[in-house]
């Protein structure tokens, strides 16, 4: 199994920045991809970033060239460095460990963006 702690989340004023980490522990060998997802109230968790154990990311577009995922294999920690944010960035954030057997969530971490 792995487990996930988020941290890194607060509020923060429009145009700030926030960085969010992940540390995973447990059979850290196991892990295919890591992402971040977000759930704002009412709406549905969406995709946010991800990287896989190639480095390989991908981005939603409402995030690209704002926020970086980033990984230190060594600390078995995921970051996702978050700039120029906006008031829509408001939400829950997750993060999501996949292994071929199972997907593993962490609790979240809140990220509130003020006007």
């Amino acid at each position: 199994q792995v487990q996930l702690v988020e941290s890194g989340g607060g509020l923060v004023q429009a145009g700030g920045s926030l960085r969010l980490s992940c540390a995973a522990s447990g059979i850290i060998s196991s892990i295919n991809r890591l992402g971040w997802y977000r759930q704002a109230p009412g709406k549905q968790r969406e995709l946010v970033a991800t990287i896989t154990t190639g480095g390989n990311t991908n981005y939603a577009d409402s995030v690209k060239g704002r926020f970086t995922i980033s990984r230190d294999s060594a600390k078995n920690t995921v970051y996702l460095q978050m700039n120029s944010l906006k008031p829509e960035d408001t939400a829950v954030y997750y993060c999501k460990a996949e292994t071929y057997r199972a997907n593993y969530w962490g609790r979240g971490t809140q990220v509130t963006v003020s006007s």
